[in-house]
């Protein structure tokens, strides 16, 4: 059974993200650390004790799909109303609307531990999350004043409609269409699919953000509108009126995250009979212009997904670790019991276990950067703002696809750990490995996230952020060198020769860009998101050793650099040298 790692986690919150200087320098309001400690114990104890109980029904039962509706696995809809009762949804949102405001770094650490319990549990909020950072953002006075304090408070829930059958990651192709009505609103017409939880029973209304392209709209992504579409029609009085155009037609069968309803959405199909032809929809923002506005609610859900990767790992870890201490099998020499050893005693097994610790403790801390980041913006002006919305630029697609293939990873390599064990349902290692496998897809794709990592956040400041960036990773090097710890080994310059290679292979991408060879960036965009995740979350680590000289961090700091962050050499020959090679064997793909 999964128990939130309450300590660790505020432990990379303070020392490594930057949650303790920010406080000390009194850049958070009126958070004071004795307050932050209070939250993430009561997130904690939420997780463990409320929501991965009712994990296994939720991957076992499943949504279920009965006429339009959706049945949510038993259990779940008292967890969602104790869940807003605790006002965890209300955690980061605005304080105007009833939230408590608090940092990014605080809610994305709740994040982890609600994703670590149920990540199909925990997406639904995180997408009400993100709608209403949207709606603060871009929409009317009047459209917050109707529906942000319910969203807000989890009264109600939020959804986000981009794809279609035929418009995937590629938004230009999007059909769905919006036609202007008299009285100031919109008809929406259309099919949205993959659409995560856009039809349950957990809340009395549904507010679905969705993108159309009016009749006159130009072509391609600069023609896209953002709509505001509830399941019901609110009255003045702020009660439910009639039921709107759109409902839920289909549900998918998916690998993982069962409890989670992923639904097919129809648009304007006459499915109310109480209004005329067309769902009733608001714009948000400017007509045109709904990408952009969309892309508020994206980047957030960027970083939430970062966010299940690290949770999915630190759960996978978790449950190995304590199938490795409790399954014996054959001699280990430095057991000294009677009988079978713990597989924990054996070489291999450690080494997959302290591959899991390693890489989810610098995910971890890769993606509570990132939030820090945007803290440090909102709580800043000028240089320095700018400053730390190029970091978290910089930082928020490494956050997201770093995170989620480690995910992947450290899940498969628990299902190794539990031997033939793993690959049947019984030991609940296979549930996450299937559950991990979405993040990777979902929210843009980690092949789009290096791209835009490559060919949009490298480039800010002509290279400066990035160049600052490595530099400080480069101090954090030089400091594990000075400190002459005989536990670091060869930590120092492993690091700085991994270092090294981001530094030659960020330059080279860059250059490469600037001489117009686009193809050759983008030929290296993947390896290249992998390597500075590892340079960064290996850098991370020391920095967490180098904090409090404590022995267990030490030893895996040293183990990451000595058996893990080696791949960034490989990684750099690869971004380097590999573009020719990609495209001559890439002609026999073509049909």
């Amino acid at each position: 059974m999964y128990r939130a790692p309450v300590d660790e986690i505020a432990f990379t919150l303070k020392h490594v993200a930057g949650l303790k200087s920010a406080l000390e320098a009194g850049l958070l309001g009126d958070l004071s650390e004795d307050l932050a400690d209070a939250i993430l114990a009561e997130a904690g104890r939420f997780a463990t004790e409320e929501i991965a109980p009712l994990y296994k029904v939720g991957d076992q039962r499943g949504a279920v799909l009965k006429e339009a509706e959706v049945t949510t696995p038993p259990g779940w809809k008292e967890l969602y109303h104790r869940w807003i009762e605790g006002g965890w949804n209300a955690l980061s949102g605005p304080e105007e609307f009833g939230g408590q405001g608090l940092p990014h770094m605080l809610a994305v650490a709740a994040l982890e531990m609600w994703n670590s319990g149920a990540m199909a549990f925990a997406i639904g909020p995180t997408l009400t999350m993100g709608a209403v950072e949207a709606l603060d953002k871009h929409a009317s006075d009047d459209l917050k004043a109707t529906y942000l304090e319910k969203l807000v408070s989890g009264e109600w829930m939020g959804t986000m409609n981009l794809t279609e059958p035929q418009a995937g990651s590629d938004l230009a192709a999007l059909k769905a269409r919006a036609e202007r009505a008299e009285d100031g609103t919109y008809r929406i017409f259309g099919q949205k699919i993959f659409i995560t939880y856009g039809e349950q029973d957990f809340t009395d209304n549904i507010v679905h953000l969705v993108l159309a392209r009016l009749p006159d709209a130009p072509a391609g992504t600069r023609g896209i509108s953002l709509f505001l579409v509830p399941k019901f029609l609110v009255n003045s009085d702020g009660t439910l009126g009639t039921r709107n155009d759109v409902f839920c037609a289909s549900m998918e069968h998916k690998l993982g995250i069962h409890g989670s309803p992923t639904c097919t959405m129809i648009y304007g199909d006459g499915f109310s009979k109480d209004l005329p032809s067309g769902a009733v929809g608001w714009l948000i923002g400017e007509e045109n212009k709904g990408l952009a506005c969309m892309f508020t609610m994206m980047n957030n859900a960027r970083l939430a997904v970062g966010m299940q990767g690290v949770a999915i790992a630190e759960a996978a870890y978790q449950r190995a670790l304590g199938y490795a201490n409790e399954r014996r099998q054959g001699k280990a020499a430095g057991f000294e019991g009677e009988g079978m050893a713990p597989i924990v005693h054996h070489p291999d097994v450690q080494r997959n276990l302290l591959t899991m610790k390693s890489l989810t403790a610098s995910a971890r801390a890769i993606a509570y950067s990132c939030a820090h980041a945007l803290d440090m913006a909102h709580a800043s002006d000028g240089a320095e703002k700018l400053h730390w919305q190029e970091r978290a630029s910089l930082l928020t697609p490494v956050a997201k696809a770093f995170s989620t293939d480690i995910g992947v990873d450290v899940a498969s390599i628990g299902v190794q750990v539990h031997g033939g064990m793993g690959y049947i349902e019984e030991t609940g290692a296979a549930s996450l490995l299937r559950d991990a496998r979405i993040a990777p897809i979902y929210e843009g794709t980690n092949g789009i996230q290096s791209i835009d990592l490559v060919l949009r956040k490298l480039p800010q400041s002509d290279g400066e952020q990035v160049a600052a960036y490595i530099e400080e990773l480069r101090g954090i090097a030089n400091e594990v060198g000075r400190s002459n710890l005989p536990g670091f080994g060869r930590s120092a310059a492993r690091l700085e020769t991994a270092i090294e290679a981001l530094k030659s292979a960020t330059d080279y991408l860059i250059n490469a860009q600037n001489e117009g060879r686009g193809e050759d960036a983008l030929a290296g965009a993947t390896p290249y998101l992998r390597l500075f995740g590892l340079v960064a979350g290996g850098s991370y680590l020391a920095k967490a050793a180098l904090a409090d000289s404590d022995a267990s961090r030490v030893a895996l700091c040293r183990f990451f650099a000595e058996n893990l962050i080696g791949e960034a050499v490989t990684l750099n020959e690869c971004i380097v040298g590999g573009a020719e090679s990609l495209a001559a064997a890439a002609t026999s793909l073509v049909a």
